[in-house]
């Protein structure tokens, strides 16, 4: 499984129970990232507490889930709900018009993702992603200030 960095920040795993875990050959750093996974500290947690950067990590964690002996806690990672989908659709309709289902339907797939399934710590990235889809330059940055201010109001 080939995770990118900038993905894996913010991803949480655990570690899993196997009976031939003492026969796997681990190496002393690889066996440091898996003591360290507890299923509460982010990969970017993991990465500042021990010092590994973040392209290393993402090499040790995608041979951790070659070896199923960790995975991915998909409830660790904070999903934007319909709320904020219904709202990022009124907003860009206004400056958009009719298109803008289909512009955000087109950057959350290009993006990797689905509506029902979108990482919240991506959510400024959409909004750029779907505000270079903005002609008018006056309603692109009205857009990018409200669901900014939008985005700012959940973190709080």
């Amino acid at each position: 499984m080939d995770i990118s960095p900038s993905e894996l920040y913010h991803m949480v795993f655990k570690r899993v129970l196997r009976e031939d875990i003492g026969e796997l050959a681990l190496d002393g750093k690889t066996l440091k990232v898996l003591f360290d996974m507890d299923g509460r500290k982010s990969a970017g947690e993991l990465s500042k507490r021990l010092g590994i950067e973040m392209e290393e990590l993402a090499r040790i964690i995608s041979k951790l889930l070659e070896l199923k002996i960790i995975e991915p806690l998909d409830e660790a990672v904070s999903m934007l709900g319909s709320d904020f989908f219904d709202y990022l659709h009124d907003q860009l309709a206004l400056a958009v018009g009719p298109i803008a289902d289909v512009i955000i339907e087109d950057v959350v797939s290009d993006m990797g993702h689905t509506i029902s399934r979108f990482p919240r710590h991506r959510a400024a990235e959409l909004i750029d992603l779907i505000a270079r889809e903005i002609r008018n330059e006056e309603r692109r940055i009205a857009f990018q200030q409200t669901m900014l201010s939008r985005i700012r109001e959940m973190e709080t």
